[in-house]
């Protein structure tokens, strides 16, 4: 078997989940790291920063802008540094992620004082019960191996009435947006993501990991069972992304 062959194998059985996804996404988005930001832009058309900022504006951090918000599975930092900058903001952002090359390779975009990167599992987030404002996870959750433990861990950092977003892939429900959201998904982006990457089966997992993750109403009915309240949900760009909102009773 061939290493190529091998590491196709990987990235389909840590899509699928089981003990070994937090090893293989630790390592690859390691090896991705350097041309992350650029490849997200582009095989998105750019789209995904306005996804960023919708799920932005469901955190209601005008409520306690002088708050703690978390930024989980925060990857290079897109989303901490967006809050960061926000008119009014007064706050700390902390950005978690246990893949310390993300974070080392956004952390030009943050100020010190107002983003502070850890290196943690969004599993085992070293803030103490309730004392987060809010927290917010873009394009990170269906890495996790133990997504209920995930759920369970952003409950307890919050604050009563504070609200977790999901900014998440999802699959197109019309068929023919989805018929051409599969074929972009499945061919043209794994090719593209590899040649810029370097990393050959890096954007083989990502589309495989979004096929393998719950759906939405799947998902907020996990959500209300770890404890979320008035949980909600919406698509964005015809079923591309999902935003999923929660709050803390």
């Amino acid at each position: 078997m061939s290493a190529l062959e091998t590491e196709t194998e990987l990235a389909d059985a840590a899509a699928a989940g089981g003990g070994a996804k937090d090893r293989y996404v630790r390592r690859i988005f390691s090896e991705i790291a350097p041309r992350y930001d650029l490849l997200n832009h582009v095989l998105s058309f750019n789209v995904d920063r306005a996804w960023r900022r919708r799920a932005l504006r469901e955190l209601a951090w005008e409520r306690h802008p002088g708050g703690l918000y978390l930024d989980l599975c925060a990857g290079t930092l897109d989303v901490a540094a967006m809050l960061g900058r926000q008119p009014g903001f007064g706050g700390t952002v902390v950005g978690a992620d246990f893949a310390e090359p993300m974070l080392r390779a956004g952390a030009w975009k943050v100020s010190p004082g107002r983003v502070a990167p850890v290196a943690a599992d969004a599993g085992a987030l070293p803030v103490p019960d309730g004392a987060a404002r809010g927290a917010v996870v873009a394009f990170g959750i269906r890495n996790v191996a133990d997504l209920t433990g995930v759920l369970r861990e952003a409950r307890r950092v919050l604050a009563p009435g504070a609200r977790f977003v999901i900014l998440e892939f999802s699959t197109p429900r019309d068929r023919v947006v989805r018929t051409i959201y599969q074929a972009y998904f499945h061919h043209v982006l794994p090719a593209v993501g590899g040649v810029v990457s370097g990393q050959r089966t890096a954007y083989r997992y990502l589309p495989r990991s979004v096929a393998h993750f719950p759906s939405p109403a799947a998902l907020a009915r996990q959500m209300e069972e770890v404890g979320f309240a008035r949980v909600r949900w919406y698509p964005l760009t015809l079923g591309v992304a999902t935003v999923h909102v929660g709050e803390r009773p």
